[in-house]
């Protein structure tokens, strides 16, 4: 593949119990990306579930990284390196405790903010300057932990939303890669 090749990384953790937490936005988002071009994801030795198709006329890989949220640095690298994709080309999809939520912001490089799985990335990278779809999921109520919320399910008013969001974040996935950066930071951001 040439560096053409865009690689979106649906952050998440592995197994059905989490399947559905706040934690896993991202892999909803691969999800919802992978049906769009009718596609089933398969095992890749780099340690990920991936598809390989075209979005919006550009290569791209769909990844699901098959390590827990604080490891996802070592199959992206290795997604990066199989595939010799630059990182400014790859697609982080995100849960975000600093955005309302369901709000999607997309943006270039900057702080982790805490995300474990973020810092990961950006570890095995060697670079924070790749792109980020945050979905943002809210600060938890009370005084509950991050940790604790990040890895509750959605709750029942937001699940009734969950589907057109993750559709929105997919869009906004589907316009970095047609337009870039600047073009959907205009699309999504504006009040």
């Amino acid at each position: 593949m040439t560096a053409e090749t865009f690689l979106v990384v649906g952050l998440g953790n592995p197994g059905q119990q989490y399947a559905r937490n706040r934690h896993n936005v991202g892999a909803m988002v691969a999800d919802v990306l992978a049906g769009r071009v009718a596609a089933s994801f398969k095992r890749h030795k780099a340690g990920a579930d991936i598809v390989e198709s075209r979005i919006a006329g550009s290569r791209v890989v769909l990844a699901k990284p098959r390590s827990y949220m604080n490891l996802s640095g070592a199959a992206t690298a290795g997604l990066v390196r199989f595939f010799g994709i630059e990182p400014v080309r790859v697609i982080a999809v995100h849960d975000e405790l600093d955005l309302p939520p369901a709000t999607v912001r997309v943006k270039l490089g900057g702080g982790e903010g805490g995300h474990n799985g973020l810092r990961s990335i950006s570890s095995a990278l060697g670079t924070k300057d790749y792109l980020r779809v945050r979905f943002g999921i809210g600060r938890p109520p009370g005084r509950m932990e991050p940790a604790d919320f990040v890895l509750r399910d959605f709750s029942a008013a937001e699940r009734k939303e969950l589907d057109v969001d993750l559709e929105h974040a997919a869009d906004a996935v589907q316009s970095l890669i047609e337009v870039g950066l600047e073009a959907t930071q205009n699309r999504l951001h504006a009040p």
